[in-house]
């Protein structure tokens, strides 16, 4: 499996499967398909409220632990009359509990709202005591980002963002990459929205490699250097979604996809008053 070094040294897979939106009482036998395929780096969270079915289906796998490269996040944490950095490693012990897992590979802060810089704080520790390898953000606009770099001791391994042919991300992987953030991409494949699997451009290109849209899309990310995750049910798109390194797009396909881009987010805006408002008073526990 091909990887990306983070700036730690630690080896990360760049092609992952991700868990969000899979049902709980689909997510075990979804993952067991998708070990039973080769995926040996799995993305799930708190908030996502399957952890357990992902730890079950890694149990039965049999797979040694070193073998697998594990992602999980940290919901904002609330904590009016205690403190946000014991509520944050309260929550990491429930999620390493739930996983029945000793460490996860990757810890990640789900959203920059609350008080992230405290909830940062402990993971920091938590990193230090060997229990998170690596640990980063998601959700981070550059701005938010970089504060968080300037002003605490470990640079985040990893944001996870919104990144997929009509957003994206060129000028945040950019100053990421000086700031040696790793970028990952959610939503890969922008839920199909814009018509994204029907596309003229990358039908075209996809016919030109006898590869489907999805697997060019997977590849023009790659290609970019960054993490994907895709999320699927059915066993053989999760095949053909690992299928991705048998061939190369050309500069000039890359470039006309990149043409495709809006600079936009098609789902929400972490800027946004109301959304901020609506994540920041989400509860799952």
């Amino acid at each position: 499996m091909n990887t990306v070094t983070l700036n730690n040294g630690v080896e990360m897979p760049i092609l992952g499967f991700g868990v969000f939106q899979i049902p709980d009482e689909e997510t075990q036998a979804a993952v067991e398909a998708a070990l039973d395929a080769g995926y040996r780096h799995l993305d799930t969270a708190a908030s996502y409220l399957n952890e357990e079915a992902v730890g079950l289906a890694i149990k039965n796998s049999g797979l040694a632990r070193d073998e697998l490269f594990i992602t999980t996040k940290l919901w904002i944490q609330h904590a009016p009359a205690g403190s946000v950095q014991d509520d944050t490693k309260r929550a990491f012990d429930n999620s390493l509990r739930r996983l029945g897992l000793d460490y996860v590979d990757l810890y990640l802060i789900h959203q920059p709202l609350g008080d992230y810089y405290s909830e940062w704080r402990a993971m920091q520790e938590l990193h230090q005591d060997g229990l998170a390898r690596a640990i980063g953000v998601s959700n981070f606009h550059l701005d938010r980002l970089v504060d968080l770099i300037d002003h605490n001791e470990i640079v985040p391994a990893v944001n996870q963002i919104e990144t997929h042919p009509f957003h994206q991300r060129a000028a945040d992987q950019a100053m990421m990459r000086e700031r040696g953030v790793q970028i990952e991409s959610w939503g890969p494949f922008a839920e199909g929205k814009n018509n994204l699997f029907t596309k003229p451009l990358l039908s075209t290109i996809a016919d030109a490699h006898g590869k489907s849209v999805a697997q060019v899309v997977l590849r023009w990310l790659i290609q970019r250097d960054v993490v994907v995750i895709p999320k699927s049910v059915r066993p053989e798109r999760m095949a053909q979604n690992l299928d991705v390194f048998d061939f190369t797009l050309t500069d000039e396909q890359m470039s006309r996809i990149a043409a495709l881009d809006t600079g936009a987010s098609l789902f929400f805006d972490h800027r946004d008053p109301a959304m901020v408002s609506w994540l920041g008073n989400r509860r799952i526990n």
